[in-house]
């Protein structure tokens, strides 16, 4: 898609309309980017989806992360609580009265049972024992630290450069052994769920219509697939863990704490309160987050686009003195990218320091209000201790479930661009006849073509090009040739009539079917990275060395890749610049003439080449010819003269056809005219 930009006004844009700029300037197909809170509901339940193809993995996982904070939650207070009473106080450990431990929950009994008559010394070499056991089972500390499983790589603020993080990288809130084997599962999944989605989102890229992709970007393409579909993480863990282990957690916190103290619920009050107020806060900004989010994206993806479409055609930019004009369009675009996550960064840090204001808030009413216990006797320091661990507890719940619905707004304008491109319709797969080996040829009968923005391309085409052929389709530029060569394969669809391959209508053949039977030669070559020997057979990959070097030969490629250093081992990524257009395409016409389908299309074969090969070449074809139907479209008289049937075309009309010597014999023939002018022109 073109990005040549348009006037604009004297009038200053207004925000919303530089972000609709900045969507249409992104894709021609994702248009319809602001969406309501009903749309993100479906996004964030079709993100969740993806959960069912692993379930085995995902359920190991929220129980180990579950685990991984329940653990410490159960047994790390009291230590603590030990160590401040009992040991540094050297307070004696409670007796038991009826049949309970004032000031420790039930569990923890026993070890204040196993411990009596135990000194300062002795309970504080017992507690670094359990320091000890912790650190190596779940990486914890008896003071409350923890010791936490991670890997990443250092990052920026923007998408692009957190995509590998989260792409790959793993995390476990536990550390020593347990933590290690929740960092191994979780670094796995992640590379599973990325892995999945790409490809699903990669495939449907290669599966939309020539048309689509003429539309979209192949720089957004990129952006999408490469940053975009990371964002899935987030809603993929959190929109069952989070919920499911808050709430957990909140309980477990709450019983155990009122366990060890039946007449506290200050806690429990304070915490619940903090719920509704940190989720009102987040929803006033979930709209304006998922639009600065979608806006970051797309100025980010219009950058990708720049690039490559600069380095795409940097000879071109070169050789018409456009090296300071691309470099200010991408200096304007990567401005444009900073500025958009730069306003991203700023609204996240408003969100966080208006949250972290009402948290300090609470957290030094509360402090005052335990210290105040502390102070008249109602509670022991070591009280204090564990008290303020379970407070954490449950306020990080209280914060995860308030904040759970702004952290979804940047994720779903993401996967809102992932399934943008996921929905959009394939190639339309009109029929499903499995197309047997072609057997006598093509027949156009009426047919016409009008393009999806109301141009008409062709109109009234009628003829017949049997197998064991050469055709070729002859006329100025623009005259619709390569739009009628285009129906044959079903690149395009005709809007009239019908295409007929041995008798049968080509829409009721499965499109990969017929694909299969039907080889098009692009005029713009297309070379893969790979090896030459790879390239020319990537439409039979189990084609020997001989039947490798025969086309080539045919091609005239041969001579050349031998004077290669490593000939046909030789890759097209790291010499592509130094093989000329004309070797290119001899590489391409090769890699077509070797793959086994019973229509060859070529477009423009010999417009690179010199007329020693073009001679050869156009020899070879009709060799070629025997078994099968060759279509070529040229312009020059020396690869069209021996063809069996010229069709002749102008502003979309067959105006004659038949064989050289029949159309050049015709007074006054449109064909005979355009032979004296290429004759008037070379004489």
């Amino acid at each position: 898609m073109s990005d040549v930009s348009e006037p604009r006004s004297s009038r200053r844009q207004t925000r919303r309309e530089r972000e609709a700029e900045l969507d249409r300037r992104s894709s021609g197909l994702d248009t319809r980017t602001d969406i309501g809170e009903g749309e993100m509901l479906r996004i964030i339940g079709r993100s969740a989806k993806y959960i069912s193809l692993f379930p085995g993995r995902y359920i190991t996982k929220f129980v180990l992360k579950l685990g991984s904070y329940a653990m410490p939650l159960a047994l790390l207070p009291w230590p603590a609580k030990m160590l401040v009473d009992h040991v540094i106080l050297a307070k004696p450990l409670p007796e038991m009265v009826d049949g309970k431990i004032d000031g420790y929950p039930g569990y923890w009994e026993p070890v204040i049972t196993a411990l009596y008559g135990a000194s300062p010394i002795e309970l504080a070499l017992a507690l670094a024992a359990f320091g000890i056991i912790f650190v190596l089972t779940i990486g914890s500390y008896t003071g409350g630290f923890e010791d936490e499983v991670e890997a990443g790589l250092a990052q920026g603020h923007d998408y692009a450069t957190q995509v590998e993080n989260k792409m790959h990288g793993g995390h476990s809130t536990a550390g020593g052994l347990y933590g290690w084997f929740e960092f191994k599962l979780n670094t796995r999944l992640t590379q599973a769920l990325n892995h999945t989605l790409r490809s699903h989102l990669f495939d449907r890229i290669q599966a939309l219509s020539i048309t689509k992709l003429e539309e979209q970007r192949i720089g957004d393409s990129i952006y999408r697939v490469l940053y975009d579909t990371p964002q899935i993480n987030e809603i993929f863990y959190e929109v069952t863990h989070t919920p499911l282990m808050s709430t957990t957690l909140f309980i477990q916190a709450l019983l155990t704490m009122l366990s060890a103290y039946p007449g506290n619920l200050m806690v429990a009050f304070v915490t619940i309160a903090v719920f509704p107020a940190w989720g009102f806060s987040a929803a006033l900004f979930s709209r304006i987050v998922r639009r600065r989010g979608q806006a970051a994206r797309a100025a980010g993806a219009i950058t990708t686009a720049t690039i490559e479409e600069g380095m795409d055609n940097v000879l071109a930019v070169q050789s018409l003195g456009g090296n300071v004009k691309e470099k200010k369009r991408f200096g304007d675009d990567s401005k444009e990218s900073f500025f958009r996550h730069r306003m991203v960064s700023v609204l996240w840090i408003l969100i966080g320091q208006l949250s972290s204001v009402f948290g300090h808030i609470v957290f030094v009413w509360f402090s005052f209000y335990i210290i105040s216990q502390v102070i008249t006797g109602d509670m022991t320091p070591g009280d204090y201790a564990a008290i303020f661990t379970y407070y954490g507890y449950m306020i990080g719940p209280a914060m995860a479930l308030g904040w759970l619905w702004i952290r979804f707004q940047d994720n779903v304008a993401a996967m809102r661009r992932v399934f943008a491109l996921l929905d959009q319709e394939p190639e339309a797969q009109l029929g499903n006849l499995a197309m047997p080996e072609v057997t006598e040829g093509v027949e156009f009968d009426s047919v016409g073509l009008i393009y999806p923005d109301g141009r008409r391309a062709l109109g009234d085409i009628s003829f017949k090009a049997s197998v064991g052929e050469i055709v070729a389709f002859v006329g100025p530029t623009g005259a619709g040739k390569t739009s009628l060569a285009y129906l044959i394969p079903r690149y395009h669809v005709a809007s009239e009539g019908i295409v007929r391959i041995d008798d049968v209508n080509v829409n009721e053949f499965d499109v990969a079917s017929l694909r299969n039977q039907i080889t098009y030669v692009f005029q713009e070559t297309q070379l893969f990275s790979y090896s030459i020997r790879d390239n020319i057979r990537f439409g039979k990959q189990n084609a020997e060395q001989a039947e490798i070097e025969h086309v080539a030969r045919i091609a005239g490629i041969h001579d050349f890749i031998m004077s290669l250093p490593e000939q046909y081992d030789t890759r097209l990524g790291n010499t592509n610049a130094k093989i000329s257009v004309g070797q290119k395409q001899r590489i391409s016409i090769a890699r077509g003439l070797l793959r086994e389908s019973k229509i060859l299309i070529l477009d423009e074969p010999t417009s690179a080449l010199d007329p020693e090969t073009e001679q050869y070449l156009v020899s070879s074809l009709h060799e070629a010819a025997k078994d099968r139907l060759v279509i070529v479209i040229a312009h020059r008289l020396s690869t069209i003269a021996h063809a069996d049937k010229i069709i002749y075309l102008d502003d979309g009309q067959i105006l004659e056809q038949g064989t050289h010597d029949e159309l050049v014999a015709r007074d006054g023939g449109a064909y005979r005219r355009f032979v004296e002018l290429q004759t008037t022109a070379t004489a």
